[in-house]
């Protein structure tokens, strides 16, 4: 339910014309976005998160991102995943290829997600990484009352007298 009432919103960074990263958040955390380089092996992507920083990169490069984060997190909570967006096709498009009438899965925006477990809860960042893509105050102020529907809607959800509507 509190999908529909208060939903998140994802945030963009961009340096010049460049998309860095995109995040949003919850009352418990924050979830940065960032677009993966095409054919670079999964397993030489990195991040290490430490309670108030966080380093993103390919091994044996310059990191992408070495910054530190807005607000403290829980490193125990604290976690990455690489995630492949998927496209089934069929037929000769958009540059794949049709093999004996086989479906072919095409890999699409590769992304390597970051979950920050704030460390304080129901805390409103208005960035993940200090000085950059701060939010405007009228959007964080927008941010901040999303999330305080968000506790109410989480709150009235334990509540046994909403619970008999």
């Amino acid at each position: 339910m509190s999908e529909k009432l208060a939903p998140e919103k994802r945030h963009s960074f961009f340096h010049g014309s460049q998309k860095v990263f995109e995040w949003d958040q919850t009352l418990e955390e924050v979830n940065v976005y960032i677009t993966l380089p095409p054919n670079v092996p999964t397993k030489l992507f990195y991040c290490k998160i430490q309670s108030k920083h966080v380093e993103v990169g390919i091994k044996g490069n310059p990191p992408y991102l070495n910054h530190d984060l807005s607000c403290p997190v829980k490193t125990d909570s604290s976690f990455w995943t690489l995630e492949s967006i998927c496209e089934t096709y069929w037929g000769l498009m958009d540059n794949v290829i049709k093999l004996c009438g086989q479906f072919i899965k095409k890999s699409k925006d590769d992304t390597l997600h970051i979950t920050l477990q704030k460390r304080e809860k129901g805390h409103t960042w208005s960035s993940p990484i200090v000085g950059e893509g701060q939010l405007d105050p009228y959007s964080t102020d927008l941010e901040q009352k999303r999330l305080m529907l968000q506790r109410f809607q989480e709150e009235a959800s334990n509540c046994a007298f909403f619970q008999l509507f």
